[in-house]
């Protein structure tokens, strides 16, 4: 493992999801309101009484962004994307991440069609543009697997869409799946969250676009760490 990122958590105790982006917890016996990142539905997650992990936010209508809820071993899931960016980020700059070894990020939020990716990396070998989702649901009998998406995502199919035309039109393309869970060794598409995005993964997969994942959680500590940089993918 190694750390990428430290950060002020508190620990608090959820309570419940007012609505996509604001749930309330309590810190200290008192009710506070956190910023949720991720519009997943985290259903596996937000149940009442869960212990989570928050950092302290100035201004706007919350106190705290909600970063992580504990998991396996008292380790944080880490639903926070912004947290899962900046580790990425980090991993990479470290040149931690085979897949994208000696790269560097050139630009980000490019404009590509009708959507917006969220990198273009610069390699030895050309460019490269990539999108980067969040796989903080988790599957298989073992809950081995890192999991996306938990429910239906026209902008993650518009995504892969995307990433296919350039693909077809001779450019380099990636999509890459933050596995956010302590523990994980696979990633899959969740069929039942979205079909279409199966078939538009197998379908990108055939066209050239790059898949990969890689997997972090947070100790409870505060550390954000890389578990493993390249995980099996299943399709």
């Amino acid at each position: 493992m190694q750390a990428l990122l430290k950060l002020n958590v508190v620990p608090c105790t959820f309570l419940k999801r007012l609505n996509r982006f604001v749930a309330l917890v309590e810190v200290d016996g008192n009710v506070r309101r956190a910023l949720v990142t991720n519009t997943g539905r985290l259903e596996e997650f937000m149940i009442p009484g869960s212990r989570v992990f928050c950092i302290p936010k100035s201004g706007g209508k919350t106190d705290f962004i909600l970063i992580a809820f504990e998991d396996l071993g008292g380790k944080g899931a880490i639903i926070d994307t912004r947290t899962q960016a900046k580790a990425f980020e980090r991993a990479l700059e470290l040149n931690l991440i085979p897949w994208l070894r000696g790269c560097r990020i050139k630009r980000k939020e490019i404009t590509v069609g009708n959507s917006r990716l969220d990198y273009l990396f610069e390699c030895p070998s050309g460019e490269i543009y990539a999108e980067m989702k969040s796989a903080v649901l988790r599957g298989g009998e073992k809950g081995e697997y890192a999991m996306y998406p938990d429910c239906p995502s026209l902008r993650g199919q518009r995504h892969i869409r995307e990433l296919i035309e350039l693909s077809k039109n001779g450019e380099r393309a990636m999509i890459f799946f933050v596995g956010a869970l302590p523990g994980v060794e696979k990633f899959r598409p969740y069929e039942r969250g979205d079909p279409e995005i199966v078939r538009l993964l197998k379908e990108a997969r055939g066209a050239g676009v790059e898949i990969h994942a890689l997997s972090l959680f947070l100790l409870p500590d505060g550390k954000v760490v890389l578990d493993r940089p390249s995980l099996e993918i299943e399709l």
